[in-house]
Parts: C-alpha cells; sequence; structure tokens
C-alpha cells in the first residue's frame, strides 16, 4: 500500500506540473498578441506584450495569475501639452497605442485618431528612418513627428523651443514601462531619439527610471 500510494503521489504531482507548465505556456502565448486587442479592450490586456518572455518562469510552486498586469491610475498635467494638437497613425487594433494616447491626452494633447492601411505609408512621408519606427506616428499641427510611446513631458520639452535642424522625436520598439506600455511596475531603460531633417538621428534623452518620464 505505501508504495502504491508514494506511486499514486509522484504520478500525481507529475500531472499538476505538466498543467501549470502549460498554462504559463498559454499565458507567454496570450501575451505576445496582447498589444494588438482592439481598443475596447481592458487596459491590461493591451499591455500585456510589454513583458519580455523571461517573465515566465519554470517554477512550479508559482501560480500563473502572479503574472496578470497591474496597472496604476493614470496621472497627468492637463497644462502641459495643453495648446498642442495632433494626429495619431495607428493600427486599429493596437491597444498599447490607444494607452499612449490617453496618457498624452491626459497631459493636455488634443488628439485625433486615423487608421490607414499601410502605416509605412505615412512612416515614409513624414521621414522616420527605419530604425526608429514604432507602433504609431504622431504629427501635430506644426508638423513635428512623435513616433511611439515618446513620453509627453519630452514632447512639451522639444515643443517649447525645437532644434533647427530636427523634424521631431521617437522612442523606437516598445519598451516596457514608457508610457501606454506599463506592465506589473516593471522597465526598461531606453533612450528618446531626436529625428533630424537629413536623415540623422541622436540621442534626445536617456530615461533611466520610471520617474523621470514624469
Amino acid at each position: 500500500m505505501t508504495v502504491f500510494a508514494r506511486e499514486s503521489s509522484f504520478k500525481s504531482n507529475r500531472q499538476s506540473h505538466k498543467l501549470l507548465r502549460g498554462m504559463l505556456v498559454l499565458l507567454a502565448a496570450s501575451s505576445l498578441f496582447a498589444c494588438s486587442q482592439p481598443d475596447s479592450d481592458t487596459t491590461a490586456a493591451s499591455t500585456a506584450v510589454t513583458e519580455p518572455s523571461t517573465a515566465i518562469t519554470s517554477d512550479a510552486s508559482a501560480s500563473p495569475t502572479e503574472y496578470a498586469p497591474v496597472m496604476t491610475a493614470a496621472t497627468g498635467n492637463p497644462q502641459l501639452l495643453k495648446n498642442v494638437s495632433a494626429t495619431v497613425y495607428k493600427d486599429p487594433n493596437c491597444g498599447c497605442c490607444k494607452d499612449w494616447i490617453d496618457h498624452a491626452q491626459s497631459n493636455g494633447l488634443s488628439a485625433t485618431t486615423e487608421h490607414p492601411k499601410d502605416l509605412s505609408l505615412f512612416k515614409d512621408r513624414y521621414q522616420v528612418p527605419n530604425e526608429m519606427r514604432a507602433c504609431h506616428t504622431t504629427v501635430t499641427t506644426d508638423g513635428y513627428v512623435f513616433e511611439g510611446h515618446v513620453p509627453a513631458k519630452y514632447m512639451a520639452q522639444f515643443l517649447e523651443n525645437p532644434p533647427v535642424q530636427a523634424l521631431g522625436l521617437a522612442v523606437p520598439g516598445m519598451p516596457v514601462g514608457s508610457p501606454g506600455m506599463e506592465y506589473e511596475n516593471k522597465f526598461m531603460p531606453y533612450q528618446v531619439m531626436q529625428l533630424n531633417k537629413d536623415g540623422t538621428s541622436q540621442v534626445y534623452a536617456d530615461i533611466e527610471s520610471t520617474q523621470q518620464q514624469l
């Protein structure tokens, strides 16, 4: 009886571990598609894509619910971009783009949204280099370009005194913890790049912490 009980317990534990690993794999797979969820989806679902794969562990003692996104209430300064109007070109199914728009609007930006069939045509039109591209392109009424998840703080700083040679700013890719890409209070250092009219780019700001974005 003792041997039989041990074998049954071992088989039960092994099945439980397999089930848990399967759930973690499913969670990781769903995260990869979260940023492409419709705008009407919850904020948590739309930002789950931001978490790198390293966050999913094989620790059998961990519960899958521990990896659910934890969002904090958006805060902003409505005066920061109060007199700025812009058009945001984005995919209609991109949730993190919608979250960035919420961030910009909470800081005073007056934004309209367009969903072109081919975003690359607009990135070409506004001279965004391939290596500087992200998920959405924002163009102000003055013609300045803000590519990707640029913090409102740096948009305002740039627009207050635009460099003569500059087209705008860009945050290439989708860094974890940048505005609209919040996930589980995690943060990945990144750079805000200045886009120049001659096709070059240069570092505008090094972002080393979440607080630096505020």
